[in-house]
């Protein structure tokens, strides 16, 4: 892909061969010559810092204005489109397919970062950004860090909301933190994978099918969308309409439940048949 966000990175100005230890990385190229070569006392720049170092210095004075322009929300575009070319590369690309996509999306999350970090609002750069990260891989795996065991991965899948939930005390639905943008098909194995989880849902709900594999269920979906779309209905509007009334149905159920003291005795959702 060649759009300005990217290819700004590969045109024009030269790159900073290093990038000198600094307490922030914002602070470290607000002027793009504080990224001086590397010396016989000094080491030269990993890759990752000369990138760091590259998206600071597009966006300080004297870069890229294309670059300068950008806001956190003009950028979710690029981030969408970037993330779906790494899903087709992991997909069905070549290993130097995966490579390139892999740095677009990660050129993304260091743009954002800069921008966060010349926001006095928000005031956090891609050192806080990595920390937040690691201070959470490790909350969220105390059978690795810690002294809990978990010995199969069935173990881990069925700990892990607990372990989301000690880092969100203040969520009150097992709905909370499902990003509501998400495409309706996968929004809405989301919600029931929620739902089953914790009684509300049987795990066969649903029309009893004979799909075993996903080569079955694909021209399955596809037929059901080429007969929505021949009938002038749009079914990912359809879908994500009827997950937002099962999203009602499950938060309705929940309450009952906590005022009881037990969400598992909500009950059974019985889906539409």
């Amino acid at each position: 892909m060649t759009d300005p966000l990217f290819s700004s990175a590969r045109a024009g100005s030269a790159l900073p061969e290093s990038n000198p230890p600094a307490p922030r990385a914002a602070d470290a190229v607000a002027d793009p010559a504080s990224a001086v070569p590397a010396s016989s006392t000094q080491p030269a720049a990993t890759a990752l810092e000369t990138l760091i170092a590259t998206v600071a210095r597009l966006r300080a004075p004297g870069g890229c204005p294309w670059d300068a322009d950008q806001t956190h929300a003009s950028l979710v575009r690029h981030l969408v489109e970037e993330t779906h070319e790494l899903i087709e590369a992991i997909e069905d690309g070549s290993r130097d397919d995966l490579l390139e996509e892999l740095g677009d999306v990660l050129y993304q999350v260091l743009f954002h970062a800069d921008l966060a970090a010349h926001a006095p609002e928000e005031n956090f750069d891609i050192q806080d950004v990595a920390a937040r990260l690691t201070e959470k891989m490790i909350g969220r795996h105390p059978h690795v860090f810690g002294d809990l065991t978990l010995e199969t991965a069935e173990e881990v899948s069925a700990a892990w909301d607990g372990f989301k939930a000690e880092e969100k005390p203040g969520r009150t639905s097992v709905l909370d933190g499902i990003p509501a943008g998400m495409p309706a098909l996968a929004l809405a194995d989301k919600v029931l994978g929620r739902a089953e989880k914790i009684g509300l849902l049987e795990a066969d709900a649903g029309f009893p099918l004979p799909i075993e594999s996903e080569a079955d269920l694909g021209p399955l979906l596809l037929a059901i969308v080429a007969s929505a779309r021949a009938q002038g209905l749009d079914a990912e509007r359809a879908l994500r309409t009827a997950v937002r009334d099962l999203q009602s149905e499950i938060r309705g159920a929940e309450h009952p439940a906590a005022e009881a003291g037990d969400a598992f005795d909500a009950g059974i959702i019985a889906l539409p048949t």
